[in-house]
């Protein structure tokens, strides 16, 4: 019997960078927002509400290309938790990418990227958890896009990591 999970989605990758490098890339906001396709309006800290808008990534250019469409369009992230080099989590409203959609009465999920060491680099699991309290006329819609986003967004990291000093 198989189990079908719709709360959460869990990607893993061993990155080839030492730890320090790829916690670097996920908790500077400038760093963050090259690779994943993202500019900010500040550095990550707890509990800060950070705004932003859609940019395209600059790692990949195909990927590049699926988020022209979305380029400029504006969200927010809440910084959940940062424990350095092991931890780095935030809330957002999921695939809200509907423009003229006000998405601020919705539930968030909880994005949470957690570093492990590994003897040959380092070890990122991304979990996104908490589609099932996403209003059900947008859950499937948004659980589909964010499993095929997240395994995007681990190749990103890793061919940024593998390009930038």
């Amino acid at each position: 019997m198989s189990v079908v999970v719709t709360d959460r989605i869990e990607k893993t990758i061993l990155l080839r960078a030492p730890r320090t490098r790829v916690w670097r890339a996920l908790t500077d906001a400038e760093e963050f927002g090259t690779w994943f396709g993202m500019k900010f309006d500040g550095p990550f800290a707890p509990g800060a509400l950070r705004r932003g808008v859609i940019v395209p990534t600059t790692v990949d250019a195909e990927v590049a290309r699926a988020q022209q469409e979305h380029a400029g369009l504006a969200f927010e992230i809440t910084i959940d938790r940062i424990e350095p080099e092991r931890l780095f989590a935030f809330r957002w409203h999921p695939f809200a990418v509907e423009r003229g959609v006000d998405y601020s009465g919705e539930p968030t999920t909880l994005i949470e990227f957690v570093l492990e060491a590994d003897a040959n680099g380092t070890r990122l699991t991304v979990t996104e958890s908490g589609f099932d309290q996403i209003p059900l006329a947008r859950r499937a819609k948004a659980f589909t896009a964010n499993e095929q986003g997240w395994a995007m967004v681990v190749g990103l990291i890793e061919k940024y990591l593998a390009h930038a000093a």
